[in-house]
């Protein structure tokens, strides 16, 4: 028998403090910001039926395809971890009936999480990542569109992201899609032959997805497509370019890219991506995408009602904050640092250094039984700024010391005094923690 290996999962990664500060700056922002639009947090299940992922992704997904997690359970049940945030919410919007008229239209929420995909891990690629994500139901303003695009940007420039650079494009609605579906097929088929297999298997079940294809075979062809924006229906074309005016009028740049398609089947309308660009780049990466869709409510049994939203991958964000350096580092030191001496003090050490927590300071002490000097060396590595001191004659005088670290002032204070007036204590140095 093979001697077990106790490592994490290929594809994951632990997050230790020193990354979990960036985690946690990026997701407060996050929920603080979004507050700001209006847009509330919703968590669903790490894991939902089969079939919440494949009737959204579309059954010509690379996520349905090739990517998805997916068993049986002890009761036969056909489960799949979640791939992507969009289907559990609408899944919920739907079973909660939260298109009733009790609700705000359009309903706005956001989540963020864990997703999991079997794929080839690489750099920046993981098989359980993690999502920040938005969705609005109910709205088919173009001006929503564009609040959900200047929403990320606000995100993005929050954080500190630079050189961010905006793509948008339209998929049309559906009378757009069918004349533009059999456009496509007409211009592909002649090439049939030489596309990729992939997109031999698309070509008639989704010849758009061969639009996104990232093989060189494909690629080819894909250059000399015809473009969506000249098969457009009036109304589609009138949310267009009620987009861009929009869009204008904020101040945001933005190209459009013609060839754009999301991975996902269920867009329609506005679809967009956001990118920074960036010399360590060496080109654009993208950190946001996403658009306006349309049907998934009714697949999932509500009425027919419009979507739009994007979704963000946490682990290239914070990547990119580090590389532009602007990730926060977490520089924190202790507040006070409890220095016991005497194994009579251990008790009075632990209820000093509780009272001082409940005032709202960062406090340690020793629990090593180390010795003074020891326990300072401590306090100065971790860049304490007061040290409470007490010993066997602080403990039987009922006394502690408290030393300012920083201008080495000391001062004996009574313990009565200390669990009940500490910040009075250190403000009366005129030296605030």
């Amino acid at each position: 028998m093979a001697k077990p290996t106790f490592q994490r999962p290929k594809g994951t990664a632990d997050l230790l403090p020193d990354q979990t500060v960036k985690w946690q700056h990026v997701e407060s922002t996050a929920r603080l910001l979004f507050g700001d639009y209006n847009f509330k947090e919703v968590r669903t299940p790490i894991f939902e039926n089969f079939e919440i992922f494949s009737r959204s992704a579309g059954d010509t997904s690379d996520v349905v395809t090739k990517e998805m997690y997916d068993f049986h359970d002890k009761g036969d049940r056909h489960i799949a971890l979640r791939p992507e945030g969009t289907a559990g919410v609408v899944r919920a919007y739907v079973e909660n009936k939260l298109y009733g008229p009790e609700f705000d239209k359009p309903y706005k929420t956001f989540y963020i999480g864990p997703m999991f995909r079997y794929e080839r891990p690489q750099a920046g690629r993981f098989r359980q990542f993690h999502q920040i994500g938005v969705e609005a139901f109910g709205s088919k303003s173009p001006a929503l569109d564009v609040e959900i695009i200047a929403m990320a940007i606000d995100f993005f420039k929050t954080l500190g992201l630079q050189n961010l650079k905006v793509a948008v494009n339209t998929l049309g609605d559906q009378r757009s899609r069918v004349s533009y579906r059999q456009a496509l097929i007409d211009y592909l088929k002649p090439h049939f032959d030489e596309l990729s297999t992939d997109s031999q298997t698309r070509l008639e079940q989704n010849p758009l997805r061969v639009l996104d294809s990232k093989d060189a075979r494909d690629q080819v062809f894909v250059a000399d497509a015809p473009s969506i924006l000249d098969y457009l229906s009036p109304e589609a074309t009138e949310h267009w370019q009620q987009v861009q005016t929009i869009l204008k009028a904020l101040d945001i740049d933005f190209e459009i890219d013609a060839t754009m398609v999301r991975g996902l089947d269920y867009y329609n309308d506005t679809i967009f991506e956001i990118m920074t660009v960036d010399d360590h780049l060496k080109g654009a990466a993208t950190i946001a995408g996403g658009g306006r869709y349309s049907g998934l409510v009714s697949e999932f049994g509500g009425p027919e009602t419009p979507g739009v939203g994007f979704g963000i991958g946490i682990e290239r964000l914070i990547s990119l904050l580090s590389t532009q350096q602007v990730a926060p580092i977490d520089d924190h030191g202790f507040d006070f640092y409890v220095v016991n001496i005497g194994e009579k003090t251990d008790v009075v050490a632990t209820q000093i250094a509780q009272a001082i927590r409940s005032f709202g300071y960062v406090t340690e002490r020793d629990y090593l039984g180390r010795s003074a000097k020891a326990q300072f060396k401590t306090a100065d590595r971790h860049r304490a700024k007061y040290v409470v001191t007490i010993g066997e004659q602080e403990l039987s005088d009922q006394v502690a010391n408290i030393k300012n670290m920083t201008t080495g002032q000391q001062k004996t204070v009574k313990l009565a005094e200390l669990y009940t007036n500490l910040p009075m204590l250190i403000d009366s140095e005129e030296n605030k923690v």
